[in-house]
């Protein structure tokens, strides 16, 4: 009995595949940073790697001009990934790095960052913005291989929504390094419609070599920054409206250090199964529309459908029919790996899209499961789940309640009914709680707006509010109603010293006054000449953890368009946590913060007070080949 007992222990080790497969990452380096406080001391910080062991500490060096690198450090510092240099002369130029120690054993100096005289709690990056547009969206890649990141940026000029009218200027991409350095510019022509739902970049290294590459949706004219054409640059299927609702459509892959188109392939769906020139009645059939409203809504998203490898996932519709097509990038290829579409077998699944998504390993198996809004898509491209609540405009997935097992969502619901504000269990989609949304007027869809934090330390979890639709107040993560009045409902970010989130809206960082229901502003950019992005939605260009300790940058645009400003804490903290870039549901949140109604990353494990130590990241970082 106990022989056999062995000999299927053995034969279920070799024949499922291991929870334990190593994500294949980007590899990062030290990223350090320097700015000058308040006081005039400078607060120099950098990253703690998903890989590094627990032991490690580090030594902080500062170098003067045409001097000698001096230690500042009188002990190995362990307790954190940050230092306050206390006697600068804020007069010189400074440069900053610091060293590793692993077992008693000083390593290799990390990159250096050279701090220049001033009191300025930004770093500049001058732009070389086109002619009438103005700098939007923008993501972050390793695009040359040295472990930092570059900027990626969507360069905006006439925009549409979907449900307007009117002719609009072709969407411009550029990457540039951290010092300005233009690397190069995309245009995709005037066959791609200029908005928020048409164009969906996704930057990830995709095939493992180290550097990043870019996906976009092109089309006939687009060209690629060496002048290359894809289609046929003398076609112009813009109709009198300015829709465009003909022609052909193509998914790209472009090289991220040379902006050179690398793949094309056919776009998946098209508007019509075998007609480029579909008629309005047609289209109508097939999305609800016939002109494009419904169509042309477009998401996307990176995911590790197979556990190790990056896939990219292009998605099309969300009020009604609804397609992803996931693909790899391998070898030069661009192979497609599975179409979950709701017209072929899934109707449950119709209509249950948001102006966003979110990727997560919701059922705990290893592999990324895409949060569809309302319904959830499972590694292998089959349906998870369809709660059935529909469409919405804020997301939120994280470990939301951390005394129940896994992920929780955080969704909203655009219309007057039930579920205005909704709580479900991420891998059933079971609904665990829900507020209804009421009409007050004879105007509304229902709430605009929802938002997940932890700012409360008196309240185990995340705190849920929504803005609008008569759904009033804060609410913890069981649903009860712990507070009147709520910060602003937009979006988050790490920036002061402890594990709550801050209120990131507009040009504004707040703190949450729990006590006293208020907030107290710790950074307003517009002082510094920041503006916000895409009117009422009232974003940052991006917010990520880009560099020094695990606190996340927010990047900010010019009211002239010739700069991003990038902001960092200069708040001391006692955490010490990995670089948030390296959880992997985190990195992907970066990735998909661009697409359509952008909305706060978060983590794959619960982040805030009372919360355990992070769980060790099962990476494999991937290196320059």
């Amino acid at each position: 009995m106990k022989k056999n007992h062995l000999l299927l222990c053995l034969l279920l080790l070799y024949t499922f595949e291991p929870l334990t497969a190593q994500r294949q990452m980007e590899w990062l380096g030290r990223g350090v940073h320097a700015a000058t406080q308040p006081d005039g001391r400078i607060f120099v910080s950098w990253r703690l790697l998903g890989d590094d062991p627990d032991t490690i500490a580090f030594n902080v060096y500062r170098t003067a001009q045409a001097g000698k690198p001096v230690k500042l450090n009188k002990q190995p510092i362990t307790s954190s990934t940050s230092f306050q240099d206390t006697n600068p002369d804020t007069t010189k130029s400074y440069t900053y790095f610091v060293k590793s120690i692993i077992k008693g054993k000083e390593g290799a100096a990390s990159q250096p960052f050279v701090l220049k005289p001033g009191t300025l709690p930004y770093v500049s990056l001058p732009l070389q913005t086109p002619a009438g547009y103005a700098p939007n969206d923008a993501s972050v890649g390793d695009l040359d291989g040295d472990g930092e990141y570059e900027i990626i940026l969507h360069q905006t000029s006439r925009a549409k929504d979907n449900s307007q009218a009117g002719i609009t200027d072709p969407p411009i991409f550029q990457a540039y390094k951290m010092d300005g350095t233009l690397l190069w510019t995309i245009n995709l022509g005037k066959n791609i419609r200029e908005g928020a739902h048409y164009t969906q970049f996704m930057v990830y290294d995709l095939d493992g070599d180290g550097r990043a590459e870019i996906a976009m949706k092109t089309a006939d004219g687009s060209m690629d920054a060496k002048g290359k054409i894809i289609g046929d640059s003398s076609k112009d299927w813009r109709n009198e409206r300015g829709y465009i609702l003909a022609g052909p459509e193509y998914l790209s892959i472009f090289n991220g250090l040379t902006g050179a188109v690398m793949a094309t392939t056919a776009y998946i769906p098209a508007r019509h199964p075998s007609s480029l020139t579909p008629t309005t009645e047609e289209l109508k059939s097939i999305w609800g529309d016939g002109y494009g409203n419904r169509m042309d809504r477009f998401l996307a998203c990176i995911a590790y459908l197979d556990g190790v490898h990056p896939s990219l996932v292009m998605c099309r519709g969300y009020y009604t029919r609804t397609a992803l097509t996931a693909w790899d990038w391998k070898n030069g290829q661009l192979t497609s790996r599975w179409v979950f579409d709701t017209n072929n077998g899934n109707p449950t699944y119709a209509g249950q899209g948001n102006h966003n998504l979110t990727v997560a390993d919701v059922d705990g198996d290893g592999k990324d499961e895409i949060v569809y809004g309302a319904m959830t898509i499972n590694d292998d491209g089959t349906g998870l789940y369809s709660t059935g609540l529909g469409h919405g405009d804020a997301l939120h997935v994280t470990d939301l309640d951390p005394s129940r097992p896994g992920l929780e969502v955080f969704d909203i619901q655009e219309r007057f009914d039930d579920a205005g504000a909704n709580f479900r269990d991420a891998r059933t989609g079971e609904v665990l709680w829900k507020k209804a949304s009421v009409k007050a007027g004879e105007d509304g869809e229902g709430p605009g707006r929802g938002l997940a934090l932890d700012i409360d330390p008196r309240y185990p979890g995340y705190e849920c509010w929504v803005a609008g639709a008569g759904i009033t107040g804060m609410f913890d993560c069981k649903g009860n109603k712990i507070a009147d009045n709520t910060p602003a409902c937009n979006m988050g970010i790490y920036w002061d010293g402890d594990v709550l989130s801050e209120i990131l809206n507009g040009t504004s960082i707040d703190k949450w006054d729990y006590q006293n229901s208020k907030t107290s502003r710790l950074l307003e950019a517009s002082q510094y000449n920041c503006v916000r992005n895409n009117g009422t939605k009232s974003n940052p260009v991006l917010s990520a953890d880009i560099w020094g300790d695990w606190r996340e940058e927010v990047i900010y645009r010019t009211a002239d368009n010739n700069e991003l400003r990038i902001f960092s804490t200069t708040i001391p903290t006692t955490h010490r946590f990995y670089t948030l870039m390296h959880d992997p549901q985190y990195r992907l949140s970066i990735a998909w913060q661009n697409v359509a109604y952008n909305q706060p990353p978060h983590t794959g494990f619960f982040m805030g007070e009372g919360m355990k130590p992070p769980p060790k990241p099962n990476i494999k970082m991937s290196q320059l080949k």
